[in-house]
């Protein structure tokens, strides 16, 4: 005999699947932790988690920045200043498909209207393209010695220039991967210096309240009240011009972090008054705990999603912070390398019209503010998951 054909719900019984399902679902709200309830909330948040990966993948490049450039950071080449990018082929003049790619050799090429050296594609001679590719040898982190490359190519005649070279022969993409490492970990130093500042002296501030907060309120309006880049010019030009880059590297971070706590002391200051007459404050004090502590283990950890949102969107300017005064030539100098110092030869229309490759750190600029500042939309709406 055969099985009866399974009958569809009824609509009440469907009604009752639904309600179940809808009191499942809130009884799972009721039950989460608060990073719970942040996370279903920053989750559909898709540009917040597009720039989240984009800035992972962008702080992976910096640490390994050795490993993914096909080139040392002062690699010259000579015979290619300022030479343009090497766009990377699958298909030959000829119009035949090859599986590995390539670029065409350059050659020198005279203007016959300006007279003016350029370089051109030489399709007679192509470079293979290979991964893990060992050539010029670097430092690891400037201690362990090596030479494995992601990509290059193996001819030691043969070249890749992907972003063009500088007026030095320098390839321009290998640069960009270096100075990602000091513009970005600056940027990420310098906002932990600041959270450190602002979140003691915002602390303070809020809990202490009378002439305390009457003296640091004045002290941060004071300073909000300078114009920020005359006052980074002002203080990275108190930096002596022969400094090491180590010693200058430390400058200006300590200066962009003496600038960028009075944001987030604020905030903390705001938090702080509101949380200091709760109960469990209350508690604490009753307990004979310190006043430091109370506000350091008991107060600061309760907004501590705000304090990530202010540092999220406090790193993006630490970043412009430190390109606008090396693009300026008042923050760092060669021989250390960033953004804003490549930026440097891109200083005049001359070089932009001849050679417009050189404003693509710019590019990477733009694309990291744009990331922290999606990240730091979506780390905001999520620090308040109940709201709609």
């Amino acid at each position: 005999m055969a099985n009866p054909a399974p009958q569809p719900p009824t609509p009440s019984q469907s009604a009752q699947q639904a309600e179940g399902q809808a009191a499942a679902g809130e009884e799972k709200i009721h039950t989460a932790s608060q990073w719970q309830l942040m996370w279903w909330k920053f989750r559909r948040h898709r540009m917040a988690i597009a720039g989240g990966i984009f800035i992972a993948i962008m702080y992976f490049v910096a640490a390994l920045c050795e490993f993914l450039a096909p080139y040392p950071l002062d690699k010259r080449f000579a015979k290619f200043n300022a030479a343009p990018p090497q766009p990377i082929r699958f298909v030959d003049a000829e119009g035949r498909f090859h599986l590995r790619p390539f670029v065409y050799a350059l050659r020198e090429y005279s203007d016959p209207v300006t007279w003016r050296l350029t370089y051109q594609d030489d399709t007679t001679k192509m470079a293979p393209i290979y991964l893990f590719v060992r050539r010029d040898g670097y430092k690891f982190w400037g201690r362990w010695a090596g030479n494995l490359h992601l990509f290059g190519v193996k001819g030691e005649q043969e070249t890749l220039f992907l972003l063009g070279t500088d007026n030095l022969g320098r390839d321009l993409y290998s640069r960009i991967l270096y100075g990602a490492r000091i513009s970005l970990s600056i940027g990420l130093v310098g906002v932990l210096i600041s959270l450190a500042i602002g979140a003691v002296l915002g602390g303070i501030s809020g809990y202490y309240g009378g002439i305390t907060d009457t003296i640091l309120q004045r002290t941060i309006e004071l300073l909000r009240s300078i114009p920020t880049i005359p006052l980074w010019m002002a203080l990275s030009a108190a930096l002596p011009p022969g400094l090491p880059p180590q010693q200058t590297y430390f400058g200006i971070t300590v200066i962009l972090s003496i600038i960028g706590w009075t944001g987030l002391a604020r905030v903390t200051r705001g938090k702080v008054l509101a949380l200091r007459e709760e109960d469990f404050v209350m508690a604490a004090r009753i307990g004979g705990t310190s006043e430091l502590r109370i506000i350091v283990r008991h107060l600061l950890p309760s907004f501590l999603s705000h304090l990530i949102v202010t540092v999220t969107l406090s790193i993006p300017g630490m970043i412009l912070g430190e390109t606008s005064l090396s693009f300026l030539g008042l923050g760092l100098r060669p021989p250390v390398t960033s953004w804003g110092v490549l930026l440097q030869d891109a200083q005049n229309i001359v070089a932009i019209a001849h050679t417009p490759w050189k404003l693509l750190p710019a590019l990477f600029v733009i694309a990291t503010v744009f990331a922290f500042n999606f990240l730091g939309d979506g780390l905001r709406d999520a620090a308040d998951p109940y709201a709609r």
